[in-house]
């Protein structure tokens, strides 16, 4: 077996040729420093293309940084970031926006599928008001989520009505926002700004880039100094075109979406072939890239032992990820696997 035979992670996929290409021509000549080159220039212009509205853009290393320094940008030390129980940045940033923020504290909230509901929101900004209470300033949101799923138009501006009548702005974690774009079929403006998005984190790593990602402001006001939060805290590429140069190759074309419906459809092929399978169970709905599935333990590890590798999430479910580079055949491969062990 291959060793890229794998549904560990969309993070293990390489990058995707259009990317690779980009960036081998801004290869082919030297550019200014610190993203005063065309690449940089370039590829912002194509975000603001894309989203069809003026934003301020940014170019980080990771996602940690980006959710990190954006989370940071919206308040101050002694407010608090609501967010949903099984969100990144409470589960998987190893207290990255806290440190960035000088100590804002994450308020966990609830909701089926890994979704914050307006009922939730409401019941963390409400339950207390008084000095000794970190002040409610943000809402944070996952699209797509941890367990794979996604919020509709329809419930991010619910979700918007209610952090209008408590004065906060609204971050969105989009690690696999070109999932969500591409399993909603929707223009990437109707679940940002049009939804009232404030300030968005457009992953491109696990979307066919080697590192990057986008820092997004829709609400300018937040933007403000952003570029001096991003120096300090060592997120300033001093080459940045080999960061946004493969930008430019993955959303010319929209290559960036046909990524995201390839990595989506394997998904979808992987998920059908499980359904009916004696011992397995679907744990979330499958809407993006990822399937999450509970299976007996002998048959994870009969699956492993053979070289699959896969991840155990939050509750216990393996998570099974489908990126750009995801094949049928590795598909149909796992999935003779499973059925040889449970039939």
């Amino acid at each position: 077996m291959s060793e890229s035979e794998q549904f560990a992670s969309d993070n293990y996929s390489g990058v995707c040729p259009q990317a690779w290409k980009a960036m081998a021509e801004a290869n082919c000549t030297d550019e200014p420093a610190y993203g005063e080159d065309r690449w940089t220039q370039r590829a912002a212009d194509d975000l603001r293309t894309l989203f069809d509205t003026d934003c301020d853009v940014y170019f980080v290393f990771n996602g940690t940084a980006a959710n990190s320094l954006a989370l940071a940008s919206i308040g101050q030390s002694f407010h608090s970031v609501i967010c949903h129980e099984l969100a990144h940045i409470e589960t998987d940033e190893c207290g990255g926006p806290e440190y960035a923020s000088n100590g804002a504290k994450l308020m966990l909230g609830q909701g089926a599928d890994g979704k914050l509901t307006p009922e939730s929101i409401e019941y963390l900004v409400t339950k207390r008001s008084d000095i000794h209470y970190p002040k409610p300033k943000a809402l944070s949101l996952t699209q797509a989520t941890e367990v794979g799923t996604v919020y509709t138009p329809a419930e991010l501006h619910a979700i918007r009505r209610t952090a209008d009548q408590h004065r906060l702005n609204i971050h969105m974690d989009g690690a696999r926002f070109a999932n969500a774009v591409a399993a909603l079929d929707v223009h990437p403006s109707e679940i940002t700004w049009k939804a009232g998005v404030d300030v968005l984190c457009f992953s491109g790593t696990k979307n066919g880039l080697a590192l990057g990602e986008a820092v997004v402001f829709f609400n300018h006001e937040l933007a403000e100094d952003f570029e001096w939060r991003c120096k300090q805290a060592g997120q300033l590429a001093s080459k940045m075109r080999y960061i946004s140069a493969p930008w430019c190759g993955l959303l010319e074309g929209d290559v960036w979406l046909q990524n995201a419906r390839h990595a989506n459809g394997c998904a979808e092929r992987l998920e059908k072939g499980l359904q009916g399978l004696p011992g397995i169970r679907l744990r979330y709905p499958r809407q993006v890239n990822g399937v999450f599935v509970e299976m007996p333990e002998p048959v994870q590890a009969v699956l492993r032992e053979k070289g699959w590798n896969f991840y155990n999430f939050i509750g216990g479910s393996a998570r099974l990820m489908c990126s750009w580079s995801t094949t049928s055949g590795q598909v149909d491969r796992f999935l003779a696997d499973v059925r040889a062990l449970v039939a």
